[in-house]
């Protein structure tokens, strides 16, 4: 009941449905246990006793009762099902809103079907127990409770002799719940895999498709799915075994009954309607107990689902304000990095290695390097997408801890090397960072990020639907709106991510053209391949393997005759030596 009880702040401020549901379910299992009376009452009375003249009260007294409990039990259904949406309502806002707040480390290793497993299939397991596992426990509790006692009033020898085997059926239902919780919890690791390995594939049809890779994912598919089904029909192998086992025990029990019943309705210590009343009682405490199993089954689902919310729940917040930051209305810009060590775990290798330099408001630096010198790492600790592991990063002289994480980030115009797009018009998109932006603003941006044009070549320009992740756009155009989103948040600093790499030299051209006005009293940040991109730039810094092994201008270190410049020869130089090279 631990996880339950970590999760009551989602359902507990419901708790007036619940507690409404409950006084009803209290009416309608009270009411069930008066159907036997009736019964013994119409044979013993009326058919044996001959007191015909009871017929219209019997009748109107058992219509009266199954009203009563008909209305009970719809608004007690409703009201139950009431309180379990509302709680995973809240449930599945903190869920989203928890996700927002977590920092990239816990994106690093998480999958992204398994996250929509727990938002959607977990959260759904937990809301139907809340609304009917609560409901399921306490009718058991009402009707094996009001049934014993009506079977007391009747005959103390009959009752114990009937419940003589609770205990064994007890020990079925224990046994069952030791088992069946593991099962259900493999079940659901399991989906959350399965739903993984659908994303993955339609996120990446058109490489599946490219590389004729068709049947290899469908085998891979078939793989997850057939664990899948493993584990259900574990699951279900298990079910199998206890549920006839309890059920075989009941009918044990309805035997002694009628065995030893009858033998006292001969003997007349027990009338013959109070016997038939005693075997519909010792069903309502055989089968609520039998049935415990399927509260069980729902308990353990709800019980399993409850323990991964709540890893995502309990997930740590790396990155958090921390207390009296400040809320600056406009940062100037001034960005400095003094001795930074960055490690993404503390038992890897520092991918930056005491990292310094000093960038004035309005300079450019340019980042470049090999694949892995931890050029992106660079701009993500700025962003403060991640902490350092050491040394202290600094925006206009103070620590950017001191600066809130909403401040920090609007003022930080970001373009990653891979683009994302939403669902949404391009409008949305552009004006996504700042929605309060004019459509001058947004037909602004667009033109200098070198987008316009093809925008409005679109069938509804500006307020053409994209789909999802962008698709119907090249490479170039999507990388283009993501700039135009970048310059539309009007921002202090501006990072460039290889934001260029997706179009082509003409069409880099005139994006940097474009950029250079943009990039005037901003503190810009690029990081590329291309020397072109960069070579403007007031100082770039040639990184290898964590480390800055050159600094300078395009021009000083070209003269340096170091890294800096075989790169340059490689590109340009050298470029179609090594293309008839590779040519042979």
């Amino acid at each position: 009941m631990l996880v339950f009880k970590k999760l009551k702040s989602f359902y507990l401020p419901y708790k007036r449905d619940f507690i409404w549901s409950m006084l009803f379910l209290v009416i309608m299992a009270g009411i069930t246990v008066v159907y036997p009376v009736i019964l013994q009452m119409t044979i013993d009375e009326v058919v044996l006793g001959g007191q015909y003249d009871l017929v219209p009260w019997i009748a109107l007294g058992f219509f009266t009762v199954m009203a009563v409990k008909g209305i009970s039990a719809f608004t007690q259904h409703y009201l139950a099902d009431m309180f379990g949406i509302k709680s995973v309502y809240s449930m599945r806002n903190a869920l989203y809103e928890k996700l927002q707040r977590l920092s990239f480390s816990y994106y690093d290793n998480a999958k992204t079907g398994d996250l929509m497993s727990r938002l959607t299939a977990d959260v759904e397991g937990f809301r139907f127990f809340v609304s009917f596992g609560f409901s399921e426990v306490l009718r058991f509790i009402i009707v094996v409770g009001a049934s014993l006692c009506v079977m007391f009033y009747y005959s103390v020898s009959l009752t114990f002799v009937t419940i003589a085997a609770l205990p064994f059926i007890s020990i079925v239902v224990y046994k069952f719940d030791k088992n069946v919780h593991p099962a259900f919890r493999g079940i659901r690791e399991s989906f959350g895999r399965l739903n993984t390995k659908v994303q993955e594939n339609i996120s990446g049809i058109h490489t599946v498709k490219a590389l004729s890779k068709e049947q290899v994912e469908i085998e891979r598919f078939n793989k997850s799915n057939q664990d899948y089904r493993e584990k259900q029909l574990y699951t279900a192998s298990i079910w199998s075994k206890y549920f006839p086992l309890m059920e075989l025990i009941g009918n044990i029990s309805v035997v002694a009954l009628l065995a030893f019943g009858g033998y006292q309705v001969i003997n007349g210590t027990l009338k013959p309607g109070e016997l038939v009343a005693f075997y519909s009682l010792v069903w309502y405490i055989l089968w609520p107990i039998m049935n415990l199993g399927f509260t069980i089954n729902m308990f353990s689902q709800a019980k399993a689902s409850g323990e991964r919310l709540l890893e995502v729940l309990e997930a740590e917040e790396k990155i958090i304000d921390e207390e009296n930051v400040r809320d600056e209305e406009k940062i100037e810009g001034h960005v400095v990095f003094r001795h930074v060590t960055f490690q993404y775990q503390k038992e890897e290798a520092a991918v930056l290695n005491q990292i310094s330099f000093n960038a004035p408001p309005g300079s450019t630096i340019g980042l470049i390097g090999a694949t892995g010198s931890g050029k992106t790492s660079v701009i993500q600790l700025l962003s403060r997408f991640y902490e350092p592991t050491a040394g202290d990063i600094l925006i206009d002289g103070r620590l950017i801890k001191e600066y809130s994480l909403k401040t920090l980030r609007s003022q930080i115009g970001v373009v990653l090397q891979e683009t994302f797009l939403f669902s949404s018009t391009i409008k949305a998109n552009i004006s996504y960072g700042r929605p309060e932006a004019t459509m001058e603003e947004i037909i602004d941006a667009a033109k200098r990020a070198d987008a316009h044009n093809f925008i409005m070549e679109l069938p509804d320009g500006y307020n053409t639907m994209l789909g999802e992740r962008g698709m119907g756009l090249s490479g170039g155009q999507k990388q283009r709106i993501a700039i135009a989103r970048a310059i539309c948040t009007n921002p202090a600093i501006l990072i460039l991510d290889d934001a260029t790499s997706a179009v082509d030299m003409e069409t880099e051209f005139h994006i940097q053209k474009a950029l250079q006005e943009v990039m005037k009293g901003r503190t810009t940040f690029i990081i590329a391949h291309r020397i072109s991109s960069l070579q403007h730039a007031d100082e770039i810094l040639v990184l290898d393997q964590g480390r800055i092994i050159e600094r300078g201008t395009h021009e000083k270190l070209l003269a340096n005759n170091g890294a800096y410049r075989r790169i340059y020869n490689i590109q340009y130089q050298d470029h179609e030596a090594i293309m008839q090279k590779a040519a042979r």
